[in-house]
């Protein structure tokens, strides 16, 4: 943990020093933050910037390990108004079982993700999204598992003053040759308080090999530092004996202040 909070602060001086010198003379979109929820929002990032999602996870009492942590990284990119494209991936995975530590590369994914029907005050933003594995690696898993591909219908609203995102998945998960099909709901609500943002989030998924159903309870804060840099922390409890039981997780989101081709014209994107 002392490493992770090395590496959380040194990113965020480093992020926090370039967005105050780039947002000094140009105007920045907001970061639109995927992390740290298990639910994928529905909208994607501003056209032409490049955003980076980073954090750390510590877990531990899980059917896999007794205790694992892990880095993570997503990018992302919205190449038009309605198509966005990323890559997950774990630079660093460290676990330990049986009193034997392992320290894995994680596994590497790819994905596109597209919007059907843009939000407006009467009706939500629905997306669906599409995600491959890229590499695989031997690093134990947690209790959602993995998959070659996996499919996403996404759904994010505004009611009342909460922010909900909700998502339904299936993906194929393999093991020794043998394909079967998992399933996954989660439902993720967010309310703004001051200047922080409090979410509550409900997750279940199949596994299909255990024979079992991991369901957890996620509890995050953020802040915005800037409006292109935004810090979180959390956590979440399995609430199945084949669930990981405890997870904490810190991070941030940061949306990189120089568009990568000309000026996008009518504004931000739907």
């Amino acid at each position: 943990m002392k490493f992770a909070s090395i590496w959380l602060f040194s990113m965020l001086y480093v992020f926090h020093q370039y967005s105050a010198a780039q947002t000094a003379t140009s105007a920045v979109p907001d970061a639109n933050p995927g992390r740290p929820t298990v639910s994928t929002p529905a909208t994607l990032t501003p056209v032409g910037y490049l955003q980076f999602e980073n954090g750390t996870l510590f877990a531990e009492q899980s059917t896999e390990f007794s205790n694992r942590f892990g880095v993570n990284q997503v990018t992302k990119l919205a190449v038009l108004p309605r198509l966005e494209l990323f890559l997950e991936s774990e630079p660093l995975a460290i676990s330990r079982s049986e009193d034997q530590t392992a320290v894995h590369e994680g596994e590497v994914f790819a994905g596109v993700q597209g919007v059907l029907f843009s939000g407006t005050d009467s009706r939500p933003t629905v997306s669906v999204s599409y995600v491959r594995r890229v590499h695989v690696s031997g690093a134990p898993e947690l209790d959602i598992g993995t998959f070659r591909q996996s499919g996403l219908f996404l759904v994010s609203d505004g009611v009342h003053g909460f922010h909900v995102d909700m998502n339904g998945i299936v993906a194929e998960q393999a093991h020794d040759g043998i394909r079967r099909a998992q399933f996954g709901q989660t439902l993720s609500i967010s309310h703004p308080l001051s200047k922080l943002t409090i979410s509550g989030e409900m997750w279940h998924f199949s596994q299909p090999f255990e024979h079992g159903n991991a369901v957890g309870n996620l509890w995050a804060v953020s802040y915005p530092v800037r409006k292109n840099l935004v810090v979180d922390g959390g956590f979440n409890h399995g609430l199945t004996k084949t669930s990981t039981q405890w997870e904490v997780f810190v991070g941030l989101t940061y949306l990189l202040p120089h568009r990568l081709w000309g000026a996008h014209r009518g504004g931000q994107s739907p």
